[in-house]
C-alpha cells in the first residue's frame, strides 16, 4: 500500500567509527582504590583526591606548593642547581642521559623544588619532591636545595616545610648521596636551635634515606593517608624475616597508631593544618 511506503532516505549507516565514536581519553581517570570514573575536571579541583573514597593521587612538586602558599604566590629558588656525574655512572645507560631523560619527562631540574613565600601570613621557606624525576631520589643536588633552603630560613628567622615523596638516596651517586642525610640533618639540628620550626610533610612513597633522616625529624610529622613510609619496602622486609607482615604496614595510619607520626591529614585540609600549626609555633614572628 503507497501510505506505508517510506518517502524520505534511510538514515545513513556507512560513517566511519571514529565519527560516531565519543572520544573520552583525557576527561575520565579510575580511582585505584575504589574502581570509580572521575571526572578530571573535578579530580584537579579536589587537588587529585577521590571524590569518592578520599584515595590520594600522586602530586606534582609545583602543585603542592601552589596549593599551600597565600595566593598560590612563592619564588623558586635556586633552579641552577643540578646533579653532575661525579662516578661516571653507567647502568642500562649513561648517568648524565636519565637526567636529561628526567627533565624532558618531569619539566624539572631536579628532584625537589624550593621556594619561599607566606603561608597564613607567615614567612616560610618551602620544598617539595617529585616522584617523576628519577622517583624522587635524593643525591648531591637535592641535598643542596634542601640545605640551602634550611640555611636562607635561619637567615631570615623562617618557617620550613618539607614534602617528601622520595624513593630512597640516588644510587647513581654512591656515597655522595647518602652523605646527603647527615648534611641536611645537620641543617636541621641548627633550626631547631634556633628554635624555629621545621615541619615535615610525608607524602606516597617516603622511603630509604630520606626517611632515615630529614622527613622523620620535624617538630611535627604529618602524613598523607595511606602513604607508604618507611626505610626498606614491604616486600623486601618479608623476604627478609620470612613472615607476613601486619595489614597496612608502614601506611600511615598504622605509624600514626605506633607514634611515629603526629598527624594524618587529607591533602585537602593541609593548607589550613599548616597554618594552624605555624600560628602556633611562631606567634610573634608572623609576616606584616
Amino acid at each position: 500500500m503507497a501510505w506505508f511506503r517510506r518517502e524520505k532516505p534511510k538514515i545513513a549507516d556507512g560513517e566511519p567509527e571514529e565519527e560516531r565514536t565519543v572520544n573520552t581519553e583525557g576527561i575520565f581517570v579510575k580511582c585505584p582504590e575504589c574502581d570509580n570514573a572521575l571526572y578530571k575536571r573535578e579530580l584537579t579541583e579536589s587537588h587529585e583526591v577521590c571524590t569518592h573514597c578520599g584515595y590520594h593521587f600522586r602530586y606534582s612538586a609545583m602543585e603542592r606548593l601552589a596549593l599551600v602558599f597565600d595566593d598560590e604566590e612563592f619564588e623558586t629558588l635556586d633552579e641552577n642547581i643540578t646533579s653532575g656525574d661525579p662516578l661516571g655512572f653507567f647502568d642500562s645507560k649513561p648517568y648524565p642521559d636519565r637526567i636529561k631523560q628526567a627533565k624532558k619527562v618531569s619539566g624539572l631540574n631536579e628532584a625537589v623544588v624550593s621556594a619561599k613565600g607566606k603561608i597564613g601570613g607567615h614567612n616560610v621557606y618551602a620544598a617539595a619532591m617529585d616522584m617523576s624525576f628519577i622517583g624522587g631520589s635524593m643525591g648531591s643536588a637535592v641535598g643542596e636545595k634542601l640545605t640551602r633552603a634550611i640555611e636562607y630560613a635561619l637567615r631570615d628567622k623562617a618557617g620550613v616545610i618539607i614534602f617528601s615523596a622520595s624513593g630512597g638516596a640516588r644510587m647513581q651517586e654512591g656515597t655522595l648521596s647518602l652523605m646527603q642525610m647527615g648534611k641536611i640533618s645537620a641543617a636541621l639540628a641548627m633550626l631547631h636551635e634556633a628554635g624555629l620550626p621545621f615541619i615535615s610533610v610525608l607524602t606516597d612513597p617516603t622511603t630509604g634515606g630520606v626517611t632515615a633522616s630529614f622527613a622523620m625529624l620535624g617538630d611535627l610529622n604529618i602524613a598523607e593517608p595511606k602513604a607508604l613510609i618507611g626505610f626498606a619496602g614491604p616486600r623486601v622486609i618479608e623476604q627478609t624475616i620470612r613472615q607476613k607482615l601486619p595489614k597496612g604496614f608502614q601506611r600511615s595510619e598504622f605509624l600514626l597508631e605506633h607514634g611515629m607520626l603526629d598527624i594524618v591529614v587529607d591533602r585537602r585540609e593541609m593548607r589550613d593544618t599548616l597554618i594552624r600549626a605555624l600560628d602556633f609555633m611562631m606567634p610573634a614572628r608572623k609576616a606584616a
